[in-house]
């Protein structure tokens, strides 16, 4: 135990100093890689669609994926251990840094800040559709802005509080079983033709692991709006999220929108394109005032506030844990 917390400390910190240099291999470019190389053989697209196949084929996928993923991770660790607990603590810092991505979603949303300021619409809608899923091509500045926002605050829960909490709870391993899932809903987790039996399964089940995640995430990004300073309201976070936090398709992803719009005094979500369909969806938080530029710089400022108080508040726990196992 001594050594997980060392190495989840560790982890945490190189992400947040770090983040995800394209030049090295990363896990997850790997699994997204299995995950292509076994839709190619189970998504048969002959013409010929079987809802009931697919359905089941998605299921095979998931279960290949997880199970695949989990055991390398296992045996990578426990060999590393088994070599010497100090290069254990080595590999698992490595792959704990790997599995978080605060850094990186800061990074990337980043961009579209720059290239707002520097470069142009068309610049900026190239920059925010590397980061979101939705139809980019007609989107104007508070549009782009706005996408920008939602972005860094749905990926709070999905990429950095819900990671970190399934690492703490279980290592790297269950940290990578839920970047394996998330990786497998970002791919193949759309309500489209191609995808809506097929990705069943990678869907839900994702919606079933970000369930109490996405909660947590949200009352931390609560407890870091009280303490973020004058550009954000923490009363009006808590307000917003009780009333706007089912207003979203997912029964997770408005969780962490609905603080981020009430801290900041902006009307967030509303009606989106996605594969040339217009669909329909509901407003998140009040317009208090315009959304600004300055507002993604905000977002990412409330991101990394909930992410230093999550890992101090996991490190407390497995301090407590660690005290009452030596006091025995």
């Amino acid at each position: 135990m001594k050594y997980h917390a060392l190495a989840f400390l560790l982890g945490f910190i190189l992400d947040m100093l770090l983040g995800d240099p394209y030049c090295l291999p990363h896990p997850v470019r790997w699994i997204g890689k299995g995950i292509i190389a076994l839709e190619q053989r189970l998504l048969k697209n002959d013409g010929d669609r079987n809802e009931k196949r697919e359905l089941k084929n998605g299921m095979i996928l998931v279960v290949i994926v997880l199970a695949t993923t989990t055991t390398v991770t296992a045996l990578i660790i426990i060999g590393s251990y088994n070599i010497h607990p100090y290069f254990g603590v080595m590999i698992e810092t490595l792959m704990t840094y790997q599995i978080l991505a605060a850094k990186s979603l800061k990074v990337e949303s980043m961009k579209v800040y720059i290239s707002l300021k520097e470069e142009g619409l068309e610049g900026a809608r190239k920059a925010v559709s590397m980061i979101v899923g939705r139809d980019t091509e007609s989107l104007d500045e508070e549009g782009i802005r706005k996408a920008a926002i939602e972005t860094v605050a749905e990926n709070t829960s999905d990429g950095v509080i819900a990671p970190m909490l399934y690492t703490a709870l279980g290592g790297p391993v269950l940290g990578f079983f839920y970047k394996a899932v998330n990786t497998m809903d970002s791919m193949i987790g759309y309500k489209n033709d191609q995808y809506l039996y097929f990705g069943r399964a990678a869907a839900k089940l994702d919606d079933l692991v970000n369930y109490i995640p996405a909660r947590i995430s949200a009352y931390l990004m609560i407890l870091a709006a009280f303490f973020g300073g004058k550009n954000f309201n923490g009363k009006q976070a808590y307000k917003i999220y009780k009333r706007d936090r089912r207003n979203h398709a997912s029964p997770n992803s408005a969780q962490t929108e609905s603080v981020c719009a009430g801290a900041l005094g902006i009307q967030l979500a509303g009606d989106a394109s996605y594969f040339g369909k217009l669909v329909k969806k509901p407003y998140i938080g009040d317009k208090l005032r315009q959304v600004e530029h300055e507002d993604i710089k905000r977002a990412n400022h409330l991101m990394y506030m909930t992410a230093w108080i999550c890992e101090i508040l996991c490190l407390l726990v497995m301090f407590i844990v660690i005290w009452l196992l030596e006091g025995k």
